[in-house]
């Protein structure tokens, strides 16, 4: 990615190429980084960041490979939800299946057929990209995409075997209204479940589920290997 020289941008900048606001590119320039914190998935970085006024700043983040999430909907049009304790926000959350890219430029469709199969045991014949989103990119790298799966069926074999918090998790499916209802209600909190839901009303005003971009489409934000 190419460096700028920490100019803000212009109020044309993304709508040069299209009729509406297109998220641009950009990079300011870093004087410096460290990483104070590595764990075992993620790590915390510190950047030295050139403003527009040409002072620098310091801006701390979390350095994450990315995460794939599944909104899988049955034909009676419930969508496929797990109940989970999630320890920094002290809460069991209901949501859809998700899980991080193992590895750099891992294919995020068999990542999400393996969240799929992991967390519900569940299959789906027909995949498609639902929506593509930063999780929080004020304060973290972490892309995500979600997937809308359909055509479900129960999968073949044995369980996997969970352990953890997910030793206590919950499957459910529940109808797409109701979730809708709960999210604009404040009940419902996880963000890939709230994206998702809306994001599939929206998507079957905006042309059809099947006019949604193939499973295999590029993924700037974390490129793979088809």
């Amino acid at each position: 990615m190419a460096e700028t020289d920490g100019r803000a941008a212009g109020p044309a900048d993304g709508l040069a190429d299209g009729p509406g606001p297109r998220d641009t590119p950009r990079q300011w320039r870093v004087t410096a980084s460290e990483t104070p914190f590595e764990g075992a998935k993620t790590s915390v970085r510190t950047d030295h960041v050139v403003m527009p006024d040409g002072s620098v700043a310091t801006r701390d983040y979390q350095v994450h490979p990315g995460s794939v999430a599944v909104l899988a909907l049955d034909e009676r049009d419930r969508v496929l939800v797990i109940n989970q304790y999630r320890h920094p926000v002290r809460h069991k959350l209901w949501e859809i299946p998700a899980g991080l890219l193992d590895v750099p430029g891992e294919n995020p469709l068999g990542a999400a057929r393996r969240e799929l199969y992991e967390e519900a045991h569940v299959r789906a014949g027909d995949w498609r990209v639902l929506i593509d989103m930063y999780s929080s990119p004020g304060g973290s790298d972490e892309a995500v995409r979600i997937f809308l799966a359909r055509d479900l069926s129960d999968a073949e074999g044995e369980r996997f075997a969970v352990s953890e918090e997910e030793a206590d998790m919950e499957v459910a499916r529940v109808p797409l209204a109701e979730l809708v209802r709960g999210a604009l209600a404040g009940d419902l909190h996880n963000n890939c479940l709230v994206t998702g839901v809306l994001a599939l009303t929206a998507a079957r005003t905006e042309g059809g589920l099947d006019a949604l971009r193939p499973a295999d489409a590029p993924w700037p934000a974390r490129p793979f290997e088809a």
